[in-house]
């Protein structure tokens, strides 16, 4: 149990905030590999995977170093007045995905159920109220067993989709050459999905020595990489008109006629949506509660889920009312290259030589 939440579980946690708003729907996927085929796709989140790894590492010794575990004051030592920069795209970042999942989540609820879109998103606003209300130890355990059972159902597609498709996928891959632009795609896909690093932090607090933080890094970058190459492997199945698909995970369902997966696999993306979201807000409660402690009080625990649900609720009403979704994503990569340049370049540069230097001073 010490080795999971030592190595394995910050792990689980980035992969919860990723996958949300991300590839749970496989769009992003598509997005970011499909142009460079089926090898290059597979090749390409590889790279996301070790970028992943290298750069979680360095964030997680670099804050265990400072003893900086919320983002203001990890982004405060690593960027000294620079900080503002971080918070300034985090923060667009933050409402894009938070508009993003809870437009999602009512239309899931709505496609599955027959019920009102607006039932799904408040359902969403519920549960992620909830879980920021009882704080990080149970976010934790939440995030790390609805991880585990993603991992259940991915692992069944994969299986599923190679047994109605094995022979479609074998051909695939054996008659098509990989194509451009992968390595370009894992570093731009891990440029911007890093930026949740510092929403990832509150499960590393217990680390006590370099090779935990490292070692659960790195862990960290195949975990959450692992789910995508399965799915992107499952999507090749359709390849390559999956590729136009609006929801590739519903396309490639419907393929399959499992009506039991199908349910079941919408049940665990809207507990991403829920993930995300979760993972994301209490970032910002614990951004405040660290500037609580900073004047001397103490953030009443009450204040967490009204944060959070009125957040959520601001960039839900921004997205429906003013395209912001649209906006920001037209924006998507200006905003990848700044967290490259404001988060992964200096973690690798003076990050690692700080934690270095600190391991010699001490």
């Amino acid at each position: 149990m010490d080795f999971f939440r030592k190595y394995l579980l910050p792990g689980f946690v980035f992969q919860s905030v990723v996958i949300g708003g991300g590839y749970a729907t496989g769009r992003e996927l598509v997005e970011f590999f499909f142009a460079s085929g089926p090898l290059g796709g597979v090749l390409g989140l590889l790279v996301s995977g070790l970028v992943f790894g290298l750069v979680l590492a360095a964030g997680f010794e670099f804050a265990r170093v400072t003893g900086a575990y919320d983002y203001r004051h990890f982004c405060r030592e690593l960027l000294g007045r620079g900080w503002v920069v971080f918070e300034i795209a985090f923060v667009i970042l933050l409402l894009l995905i938070l508009a993003v999942i809870g437009s999602a989540a009512g239309e899931l609820v709505a496609a599955t159920f027959g019920m009102a879109p607006v039932v799904g998103t408040l359902s969403l606003m519920a549960l992620i109220a909830l879980l920021t209300f009882f704080g990080s130890e149970t976010i934790k355990k939440v995030l790390a067993g609805w991880s585990f059972l993603l991992y259940v159902v991915y692992a069944a597609l994969f299986v599923l989709a190679f047994t109605h498709f094995g022979d479609t996928i074998v051909d695939v891959y054996s008659a098509t050459a990989v194509g451009d632009g992968w390595f370009k795609g894992g570093i731009l896909y891990s440029g911007y999905n890093l930026a949740v690093l510092p929403a990832v932090l509150f499960a590393v607090r217990g680390q006590k020595s370099r090779r935990e933080a490292v070692g659960s890094g790195l862990a960290a970058g195949a975990i959450a990489v692992i789910p995508a190459v399965l799915f992107f492997v499952a999507m090749m199945a359709l390849y390559p008109e999956i590729g136009g698909a609006p929801v590739p995970a519903v396309t490639l369902m419907n393929a399959l006629q499992i009506p039991v997966l199908a349910f079941l696999f919408q049940i665990v993306v809207f507990g991403t949506f829920v993930e995300t979201g979760t993972a994301l807000l209490h970032a910002v409660n614990e951004r405040l509660d660290a500037s609580f402690a900073d004047a001397g009080r103490e953030m009443p625990q009450f204040l967490r889920p009204v944060v959070a649900v009125a957040i959520l609720a601001v960039a839900i009403i921004a997205g429906t009312w003013f395209g912001i979704i649209e906006l920001i994503a037209s924006g998507y990569g200006v905003l990848t290259l700044v967290f490259i340049a404001v988060l992964v370049v200096p973690l690798l540069t003076y990050g690692v030589w700080r934690a270095s230097k600190a391991e010699v001073s001490s």
